[in-house]
Order: C-alpha cells, then sequence, then structure tokens
C-alpha cells in the first residue's frame, strides 16, 4: 500500500475514480475494515501509481487536506508490519483461494522509492511531497 487514508475522509469519491488500479473501495463497501465511516486503499494493490502518473494521483483528486498520507512500502521488508495491522483490523488483506492472504511475502507492490522512510514513518501528507 504505501498511500492510506486518514479519518479526515469526507467520502467524497474524488478519488476512487482516479486509482488505475482499482485499489480504492468507498465508504460502503463490506470489504472495507472502515466501512461507513471513509474510504479505504487496499495495502495489496496499491501500486502509488508507479508506472501510472508522476504521483499518486488519488492524493492530486483528493479536495480534503491530510486525508491521503504515506504509509510503508508493501515489501517483504514490512510484512510483519502489514500482518500486525490486518490482525488489528487497520487492513482488511484480501485473502486468495489457493494462495492465501496476499501480504508482501506472497506478492509485494511497486512503491515511490524516492519518498523518505521518514515521511512515511509519519504518515505525512501525500500531496506535500510534491
Amino acid at each position: 500500500m504505501s498511500v492510506m487514508i486518514t479519518e479526515e475522509c469526507i467520502n467524497c469519491d474524488a478519488c476512487a475514480p482516479e486509482c488505475p488500479v482499482a485499489a480504492i473501495m468507498s465508504d460502503s463497501d463490506e470489504k472495507n475494515p472502515f466501512e461507513g465511516e471513509r474510504y479505504y486503499v487496499k495495502p495489496e494493490a496499491c501500486v502509488e501509481c508507479v508506472g501510472h502518473a508522476d504521483q499518486p494521483r488519488c492524493a492530486a483528486a483528493c479536495p480534503t487536506e491530510g486525508s491521503i498520507v504515506w504509509d510503508m512500502p508493501y515489501t517483504e521488508e514490512f510484512n510483519d508490519y502489514y500482518v500486525s495491522g490486518h490482525e488489528k483490523g487497520s487492513y482488511k488483506i484480501r485473502e486468495h483461494k489457493k494462495k492465501g492472504f496476499m501480504f508482501p511475502t506472497v506478492k509485494a507492490q511497486e512503491f515511490m522509492s524516492e519518498i523518505p522512510m521518514s515521511a512515511r514513518e509519519s504518515h505525512a501528507n501525500v500531496a506535500a511531497s510534491f
């Protein structure tokens, strides 16, 4: 995942249509761990628009400052981070019928390597990075 939607989300639907990999779930989707509250970025699907745009298109479209922030890269190095988040309910990682939960050890995702880890660790506003 590498980007996440915070409680600042106003459920305006500006971000979801911009996602080139359909990684954003609406607040009414039952697979969204924040169902009824805010939109959600599926970490196992988000590629931070690498190969699609110069910056995450969701953040560029979002009208609410601080609604879309950086998260850790969806790579094997951060597998425990996402497993723990899934167990706590912060993430709802998709379960594949044959492969099991699609954690980073099963399928890592591309990410913007130029974004400093300090921005990711502090969940800095994505739009402020560009």
